[in-house]
């Protein structure tokens, strides 16, 4: 495994980023301890989660998963550089949320903090990241619960999720002035087919030395070999669902994933490597969240680490999928 700094911080993490959404919903518990088992086995230190993966009634599942896997011994705690994020509304789905159960408030982000670390049975977080933009809170409210937990030595580093350029910048711009650390790492939606975090986000994240850790990697399965698996007949139903399945009904974009399957195959490389090692290449990125649900998928991760794409197959994966390139120039001169 390789490794880097997490952003301007002295923390070292893979560069592959465990994550854990599937523990609960779509991996059973003893599965889930395999694959993190395997996981930490392979060098990957950094893991990922938060407070509302396992979804409807069972938000919390997957630190619980978490928690249980720590419980087992052999310094898995002390080997796991841990993730987790809040922001999302933790009562049951369909009910009313509760004033002040959600969201960035002081009140709710020590909260929130004290549950997940109760779920995940540890005494601190090493990475606790807003999973969504709060409209309504200053961020001078917000640096000073983190400030309170930070003394309480209950969280180490912050970080942001989903939030556009100009948010890293008031947030990392108010933390300076309070005297605080602030913002550490961003973590975005950022694939070979969805590069527009290219043009505002990942620029401001890299000025401000924040690592980007880009979620979503294979944008949903679209980028994993999907129309290959298609044609085989096996291994496809996620990849032909949902979101990629409202993909692959557009024929422009249907022709895309063709010609980079086929830019692949010419290359005798796995589509899903390609997209994780491209990734890799980009400056700024820290790693890519991978989800696995199954040790082999793990295993295909693993190998995009050791695979360095040639100058050909980088300029052939820009004229496929061309980014939108800089701001303003992208949209201006």
């Amino acid at each position: 495994m390789k490794y880097t700094q997490l952003g301007r911080t002295g923390l070292k993490v893979s560069r592959i980023v465990l994550g854990t959404m599937n523990f609960g919903p779509q991996t059973d518990e003893a599965d889930s301890h395999r694959i993190m088992d395997a996981a930490l086995d392979a060098g990957i230190n950094f893991f990922d989660t938060a407070n509302a993966y396992g979804w409807g009634a069972n938000k919390g599942r997957t630190e619980e998963i978490i928690g249980s896997w720590f419980a087992r011994g052999g310094d898995r705690r002390d080997k796991t550089v841990l993730a987790t994020k809040a922001y999302a509304n933790m009562g049951p789905d369909g009910e009313p949320v509760w004033p002040n159960h959600d969201k960035l408030s002081a009140l709710n982000v020590r909260r929130s903090v004290d549950a997940s670390l109760k779920r995940l049975g540890t005494d601190h977080i090493d990475l606790f990241q807003f999973h969504h933009v709060d409209r309504s809170t200053p961020w001078d409210e917000i640096w000073q619960a983190v400030d309170v937990l930070v003394q309480q030595g209950k969280i180490l580093y912050v970080g942001s999720s989903n939030h556009a350029g100009w948010h890293l910048a008031r947030a990392n711009e108010t933390a300076a002035r309070r005297g605080s650390l602030g913002l550490v790492s961003e973590q975005c939606l950022y694939n070979l087919a969805e590069r527009r975090a290219e043009m505002e986000v990942i620029p401001a994240a890299r000025e401000y030395g924040m690592g980007v850790i880009p979620w979503s990697p294979l944008h949903g399965g679209l980028l994993g070999g999907v129309l290959r698996k298609e044609r085989e007949g096996a291994g496809a139903a996620r990849s032909t669902s949902g979101r990629s399945a409202d993909s692959l009904a557009n024929s422009t974009i249907r022709a895309q994933i063709q010609s980079y399957e086929d830019l692949v195959d010419q290359h005798g490389l796995a589509p899903g490597e390609v997209a994780l090692a491209w990734l890799l290449s980009r400056p700024g990125v820290t790693g890519p969240i991978v989800g696995p649900r199954t040790a082999d998928q793990l295993a295909s991760a693993l190998r995009a680490v050791e695979l360095e794409p040639s100058a050909e197959l980088l300029a052939g994966l820009d004229e496929v999928f061309p980014g939108p390139g800089p701001s303003p120039e992208a949209f201006a001169w």
